[in-house]
């Protein structure tokens, strides 16, 4: 172990919120409070955007209670960004560390943030303050690469697979043709966790599950949709917003793009809808699931929760020890009975990469997910749920204790 690293910390959250991304904060907080190397324990407002306003927060001076509440309170309690940082900033970000004497950063977020932490990290080096940078992973999406899933995507996957299961059943009294539109640009690890909602196979929803793995044709479509009708005189499907033609294009991409150049995507749904009644002339509706999929407290996993903690309280725990580049990884160990182990991986290895549905789940030559896929997504989701309270929810917010700014004002 190197010599301590004496210093404050500070932390940031970054890209769609989770429903435990602040258990990873939290964990995070309350391993560093423990270590008398860190001085003050500072949070971004807003990511990235917060430290290039020089906008921090005093989380020392909260009171250690909030904690706990915090943990089980969904969404980002510092706020959150979708900022791209470019060289120009990161001159200013360097100078918001040396004022406020930050040795330790920490940001939690998928791979546009550890693209982020690790372009922190190398203008640090390059600048020579030493300083320890870790990522801590979190997305609904599942596709960061070097793990086996990722904090949040196991609640996320339980709320689909509720959402799906009870909607099946409002779809049997009165919607014959019926699409749930679920998140997923890229990847359809999202979508496909309502294949556990399916318990009889011949009945139950989801009938057809489109995801962008597997290319998207109309024609085909249009027949897998007939079929099941033919079959059971309705038809339920889950759709990933980010469906792709055979060709590679999204389907329903326009031209406006975000920060880092990602399409932004129109509705899936009401495109299938569309079709539906264009082409074979029946009653067709669909329901989004929104930000409620990444939002919904009442559908908190557990094994979920506790494994967001412990990335968080880990970055912090591997920090004071002297290592720095890294992001925490969560990994399967083999065997019948579910285990979660951790280790790290360079942030280089993670940053803009994208780890995809893995094939053996995809069914190519229907709009399904393989059997095989329970056996992977059900520890995560279907685990004991977190009871946060007995009727309402009691969400939890800091006090936000603001940081004196020491820089001159920042101007974009």
């Amino acid at each position: 172990m190197s010599e301590a690293l004496k210093g404050n910390m500070l932390i940031g959250q970054s890209g769609g919120p989770t429903m435990v991304i602040n258990a990873s904060l939290v964990g995070a907080i309350e391993e560093a409070l423990r270590h008398p190397e860190i001085g003050r324990v500072y949070g971004a407002v807003n990511g990235m955007e917060g430290i290039l306003a020089e906008n921090l927060l005093d989380l020392t001076h909260e009171d250690r209670s909030i904690w706990e509440k915090i943990k089980v309170t969904p969404s980002t309690a510092l706020g959150s960004c979708r900022l791209k940082v470019k060289d120009k900033h990161l001159e200013r970000v360097l100078d918001v560390f040396r004022a406020h004497a930050i040795r330790y950063f920490f940001y939690i977020g998928g791979n546009d943030s550890m693209h982020t932490a690790h372009q922190v990290l190398q203008v640090a080096e390059a600048e020579g303050w030493e300083m320890r940078v870790m990522g801590i992973p979190k997305t609904i999406d599942n596709d960061l690469a070097e793990v086996d899933h990722c904090p949040g995507y196991g609640s996320a996957a339980r709320f689909v697979i509720t959402a799906t299961k009870c909607i099946d059943k409002d779809n049997q009294a009165l919607h014959p043709v019926q699409f749930i539109e679920a998140m997923g640009r890229d990847t359809g690890w999202i979508a496909a966790a309502s294949r556990a909602a399916r318990e009889d196979p011949e009945q139950d929803a989801p009938h057809l599950i489109y995801v962008p793995e597997r290319p998207f044709d109309e024609d085909c479509f249009i027949e897998e949709v007939k079929e099941v009708y033919a079959r059971l005189g309705r038809v339920l499907g889950v759709v990933s917003e980010g469906l792709r033609r055979p060709d590679g294009t999204q389907v329903t991409a326009s031209t406006k793009v975000d920060a880092f150049g990602h399409a932004q995507l129109g509705g899936m749904g009401q495109y299938l809808v569309n079709l539906v009644e264009e082409r074979l002339d029946l009653k067709a509706r669909w329901d989004k699931l929104g930000t409620m999929q990444r939002s919904f407290a009442y559908c908190m996993s557990e094994s979920d929760l506790a494994e967001s903690y412990e990335v968080g309280r880990l970055a912090a725990w591997h920090a004071t020890r002297g290592v720095t580049g890294k992001m925490l990884t969560l990994l399967r160990e083999p065997g019948d009975e579910y285990l979660c182990t951790f280790g790290l991986t360079d942030l280089e290895n993670v940053a803009e990469q994208t780890r995809y549905l893995d094939e053996k789940y995809v069914c190519q030559d229907r709009p399904d997910i393989d059997e095989s896929f329970l056996d992977y997504v059900e520890p995560l989701a279907l685990g004991r749920r977190i009871t946060i309270g007995p009727e309402f929810i009691t969400l939890a917010r800091l006090k936000c204790y603001p940081v004196e700014k020491k820089l001159p004002e920042y101007k974009p």
